[in-house]
This record gives C-alpha cells, sequence and structure tokens, in this order.
C-alpha cells in the first residue's frame, strides 16, 4: 500500500472524528443547559477522572498516555464551550465592561504620578513619554509607590516590571501580590547606562561603584574588566548619580542614564557600557481604579492555582483553546504558603474580542484565587 493510499484513509478517518467530535460538542451543549437549569457546576473533576480512567483502559497500554493527553483536552474544549452556551456573565466582565463605558476615551495628559528614586530616574523617563506633562513625586521604594497609589496620594504610579538583558524585577512582582492596583499602560523604554563621576574622575582611579542591582547586572561584561573595584547596589540608578555628585570623591562613580550626567555636574567616563545594545526595560503604569482606554489589545492577570498535578496545564489549555497567545508568564512563592505560587500572566488578546469575554468568564473557574490586573495597549 502506498503513501496515498495511507493518506486517503486517514482523510476518511478525520472526517468520522470531525462528524463525531460536532456530535459529542451537541451532547455537551444539552449537558451544559442542564446544569444552568439545575445550578450545577460546569466542571466535575470526578467525572472527567472516571472517564479518563475508562478512555485509557479501552485504549490499551500502548496508546493509554496518548488517549488521556487527547481527552483531557477534549474536556477542556467541552468546558470552554458549555461555559460559552450557557452564556454566564460573571461580576468581573460586568466591572470590566462598566470602566470601558466610564474611562475617558483619551489618556490623561496630566497627572500626579508616583516614581521611585529621585530626579534622573529610568522610571521618570517612562512617565514623560506616557503622559505629556506629569507632576512626579519621587519615593524611595517600590512599596511606596504601590502605597501612595491605594492611598490615593497620586492617581498613576510608574515602576519597571522587566528586563530585556537582567530579567524580571521580582521585587515588583512579589507587591503585586500583595498591593491592589489596575494596569492602564506599558511602556518600553531603551536602556543606556553610563559610568559617571565628578570631573577630574578617570577610570583607572575608581574604588567604588554605585547603582540599582539591576543596572549592574545589565553591565557584566564592562564591570568584569575593572580591577579592585568595590561594586555597591543601591536603591536607584539615579539615586547613585545624586550620591556621587554629593560625595565630593573622584574614586567614585555610579553607573546612571545619560541625563544624569548634565543633571548632577557629573562627567562620563564610558558611554552605553551595557552587555546589549537592544537593552530594554519594560514599565507599567498602574491606578487604584480600573481604567481601561481604547485600544486595549493586551491584558494581564494573577492567579493561585491548586497543588496538584495539571493544574497548570488546565489554563493553559483553555488559553489555547480560545486561540490567545501568552507573552509572560512569572511565578512567585506566595508568603506564608509553603511551595504554593502565585502566576502571572501577560495575554495578548483585545479586550473587545469575543475571546476575551470568554476567558473572563471562564478562568475563575479554573483556579483557586483570581486577579485580573488591567487591560491596556503598550506603548514603544
Amino acid at each position: 500500500m502506498d503513501i496515498q493510499e495511507l493518506r486517503g484513509q486517514i482523510d476518511q478517518i478525520d472526517k468520522d472524528l470531525v462528524d463525531l467530535f460536532c456530535q459529542r460538542m451537541d451532547v455537551a451543549a444539552q449537558i451544559a443547559n442542564y446544569k444552568k437549569d439545575n445550578k450545577l457546576p460546569i466542571f466535575a473533576p470526578g467525572r472527567e477522572r472516571e472517564k479518563l480512567s475508562q478512555v485509557a483502559e479501552l485504549a490499551g497500554h500502548d496508546m493509554a498516555n496518548y488517549t488521556r493527553v487527547l481527552y483531557s483536552m477534549l474536556f477542556e474544549l467541552s468546558r470552554s464551550y458549555q461555559s460559552k452556551c450557557t452564556g454566564k456573565l460573571t461580576q468581573l466582565f460586568q466591572s470590566i465592561t462598566q470602566a470601558i463605558e466610564e474611562t475617558p476615551k483619551l489618556f490623561p495628559q496630566s497627572a500626579m504620578v508616583a516614581c521611585q528614586g529621585v530626579e534622573g530616574a529610568y522610571s521618570q523617563i517612562a512617565c514623560e513619554k506616557i503622559f505629556k506633562n506629569p507632576m512626579i513625586l519621587y519615593f524611595k521604594n517600590f512599596d511606596n509607590v504601590f502605597s501612595a497609589i491605594e492611598q490615593g496620594l497620586c492617581q498613576y504610579g510608574i515602576l519597571p516590571i522587566e528586563n530585556s538583558t537582567a530579567g524580571s524585577v521580582k521585587k515588583v512582582y512579589d507587591l503585586m501580590i500583595t498591593h491592589n492596583f489596575s494596569i492602564i499602560r506599558t511602556f518600553r523604554l531603551k536602556i543606556d547606562h553610563n559610568l559617571l563621576a565628578l570631573p577630574g574622575a578617570d577610570i583607572g582611579s575608581i574604588k567604588e561603584i554605585y547603582s540599582h542591582e539591576q543596572a549592574l547586572n545589565q553591565c557584566n561584561s564592562f564591570l568584569s574588566q575593572l580591577k579592585d573595584v568595590k561594586i555597591i547596589p543601591v536603591e536607584n540608578t539615579a539615586i547613585a548619580a545624586k550620591m556621587v555628585a554629593e560625595s565630593g570623591r573622584t574614586d567614585v562613580a555610579a553607573i546612571s542614564s545619560r541625563g544624569c550626567a548634565e543633571l548632577y555636574g557629573l562627567k562620563n567616563l564610558a558611554a552605553s557600557i551595557q552587555d546589549k545594545g537592544n537593552n530594554y526595560t519594560r514599565f507599567i503604569c498602574i491606578s487604584k481604579k480600573l481604567e481601561v482606554y481604547p485600544g486595549a489589545d493586551k491584558t494581564s492577570v494573577m492567579m493561585v492555582l491548586s497543588h496538584k498535578p495539571g493544574a497548570l496545564y488546565r489554563v493553559l489549555a483553555r488559553l489555547y483553546v480560545l486561540g490567545i497567545n501568552v507573552t509572560k508568564l512569572e511565578s512567585r512563592p506566595l508568603p506564608d504558603r509553603d511551595f504554593e505560587f502565585m502566576f502571572y500572566f501577560d495575554l495578548d488578546t483585545s479586550i473587545y474580542s469575543e475571546e476575551f469575554v470568554q476567558l473572563m468568564c471562564e478562568l475563575e473557574d479554573l483556579c483557586e484565587e483570581f486577579k485580573y490586573l488591567g487591560s491596556y495597549n503598550e506603548v514603544v
């Protein structure tokens, strides 16, 4: 038998499978309506475990695992279709719809904004790219920025969340677990690090270098070439530049932005010292109130999943079923809970799409805790 004949057999089997699949989904929809009328949950874990055992036994030893995988995905498809058929609109989705209606159509040009650090910080640069005329209040650490938003001291806050070279800003992710806020916009800022010192200094005389830990990680190659230099992490790159300016010493330097040289009267000893030329940091703009501006095509959520095999798979499978791309997945340990994690997702989906509506009506049923962080677009 040649390959064309074999492919012909596959085509016929596929036709039969599709017909049977459609029949199965039609019955699943009838079951969904029954569950809705009798106030029963869509997800029946006991029934699914029983079915997985049955089909694995029917398939035989060699095909048992393949069959379990196939039916696990089939169950996700069925649950997703059942949720769609019941047309359940959650309180969360109604809140999102209300936010879309109440949010102004134009992103604010001016606002009181919280940033971590001091004048010249990269957060300030990102802030001035997001807002045309921001009024900026500076805070010592990231926690204070979140608190300023929650307490209403500032309307918005700017926070770095990840860097293309050094990875995620884990401190911010940890704070996102405990604080209440919404993401309304993100911005990718090209980062250009420079070695700054007081006039009269030279690289050979430098004994100490100050900067933020992320900036130091982004300049590893340059720093590894320096001998007998003490590296000292500080809260912010601009704070590092200010410390050098106020020190009066010519044997200390800061890794900071080019703008800090002029701002603090420093000399640029070495320009663009980051390891990679395409070095970008992604900043989030947060608010206390849920705001959804026109063009929102990205969504961020956080969720706690049950500490059981397949819990994360169920979420990823549902996203796959809906055709939603995951652009970021981060896990962070939960405080005071052994071996349990909060999962952070960035999703590439328009808030106006049918898939987004269905996802917001299904996700809460897939996890123990769920937190919608907002929908927004990204400024580049």
